[in-house]
């Protein structure tokens, strides 16, 4: 057998261990394990190394501290508080519910920068509120899937810290361009929105009823609500992005006054410290574990020649860096479909990153579109997981094919993003280059 099958065969065996139901990091880590035994031996010393240099990488201390932090908001009520704020404030608009959910969506994302917390949470307070008030359903659907999904792009991400830790790019200068960025697509989301209202009026009502909105003693009231959690975010990120702290040194502080700030509030529970304690250290083994296979994967597929074959069938493309550009784009979304982010990160961050910088697009570019290919995964079949999501918490009858369904112009709309930022990257760039150069 040709040696430069071998990378190919990788790719197959690890879909096979996939469509078994091996979980994802233990497919990695097996397949490499074998394919070092069989056709490369020293690879196995690689694969040791390799290990051990992702249990050695200190930024990724930042994934569990701030996945920590959007627990404990969560289960203090903090969120509850910062819907219910929003919704009292947008009331008196037209169509003012949906936008809501996107302004709320787009905050969620800068609390927790967990997409599964923001789209129960839409999905169970502001879901209920477009069905009563004769919202389009399909409509309702997809705003609360895009909405929710605006944490996978806003900062903090752990996508973000993720992709940094693997490709060398500075996280401030990620999560700078994820905020702009992140804006800029919650403003795409309002704007389609509004749009719809006006081309299909009976998508939504005029306004919610005079009796249903909120007086102005509530919201002055509620706004001193989510007050402490709103500081506590923009801390963290303004640590980051003024270079007064280390994306780990922020994270440390977000869990910290996270834990303050439900003391403060008198519900921060041992209850509720140990079940976050519990569910973070789930997720962070999740992480951990798929960090080492993949290191493990890349080391052995490079060993064996298949990120010279890919950057030679790369440089040999029709239509120069735009045909490669649009080749991995159409890649990273189909490894979207069935993978998990984290594993499409460490999956594929180490072989098209140096490709894509070797003709010469900005690593910090390179970045942003890998991120907004990812956001757009969680919308898109068969395992769309914001539609799953979604679908633990509506009401039964509804399929998953509807939520799909719902999902698509929100879907296009993201993909009509990367657009944007493909031709007009200078517009999204300006903060991160403005603050770190």
């Amino acid at each position: 057998m040709s040696r430069e099958l071998y990378p190919a065969l990788m790719f197959a065996a690890l879909f096979f261990f996939l469509a078994l139901g091996i979980p994802i990091a233990f497919s990695l880590l097996v397949v490499a394990l074998v394919f070092a035994y069989i056709f490369w031996p020293p690879g196995i010393n690689l694969v040791i190394s390799a290990t051990w240099g992702s249990m050695n990488n200190f930024v990724i201390v930042a994934v569990p501290l701030f996945i920590y932090m959007s627990y404990i908001l969560e289960k203090t009520g903090v969120v509850d508080e910062l819907f219910d704020t929003i919704f009292k404030w947008s009331s008196g608009m037209r169509g003012g519910i949906a936008i809501a959910s996107v302004v709320v969506g787009a905050i969620m994302g800068a609390i927790s920068g967990v997409t599964a917390a923001g789209i129960i949470g839409l999905g169970l307070i502001a879901l209920p509120q477009m069905i009563k008030h004769r919202y389009n359903k399909n409509l309702a659907y997809g705003t609360v899937i895009g909405s929710g999904t605006l944490a996978q792009l806003i900062p903090p991400s752990t996508n973000m810290v993720l992709y940094g830790c693997v490709s060398g790019v500075s996280i401030g200068a990620l999560f700078a361009v994820g905020l702009t960025t992140g804006v800029f697509l919650a403003a795409m989301y309002i704007l389609y929105i509004i749009v719809i209202g006006i081309i299909k009026p009976d998508s939504y009502p005029a306004a919610i009823p005079v009796e249903d909105r909120a007086e102005w003693k509530e919201k002055l009231i509620s706004l001193r609500n989510v007050l402490p959690a709103v500081i506590l975010v923009l801390l963290v990120l303004g640590t980051i992005l003024i270079g007064l702290g280390s994306p780990t040194q922020a994270a440390a502080f977000g869990a910290g006054g996270a834990l303050l700030i439900g003391l403060l509030k008198r519900r921060l529970t041992w209850k509720i410290a140990y079940t976050s304690c519990y569910q973070t250290l789930l997720v962070t083994s999740m992480v951990g574990w798929t960090f080492i296979g993949a290191a493990a994967f890349g080391a052995i597929f490079s060993g064996l020649g298949g990120n010279v074959l890919v950057s030679n069938l790369a440089m040999h493309l029709p239509g120069g860096p735009n045909m490669v550009f649009l080749v991995f784009a159409v890649f990273i979304f189909f490894l979207g479909m069935f993978l998990d982010t984290f594993a499409i990160i460490f999956l594929a961050v180490p072989i098209i990153d140096p490709i894509m910088r070797r003709l010469g697009f900005d690593p910090l570019f390179i970045g942003l579109a890998f991120q907004i290919l990812l956001q757009a995964a969680y919308l898109s079949p068969p395992f769309g997981l914001s539609v799953i999501y979604l679908h633990g918490v509506t009401p039964p009858g509804v399929t998953l094919m509807t939520l799909f369904k719902s999902a698509l112009p929100f879907l296009v709309i993201q993909l009509i993003c990367l657009m944007i930022v493909f031709f007009f990257p200078g517009f999204f760039l300006w903060l991160p280059r403005y603050l770190f150069g």
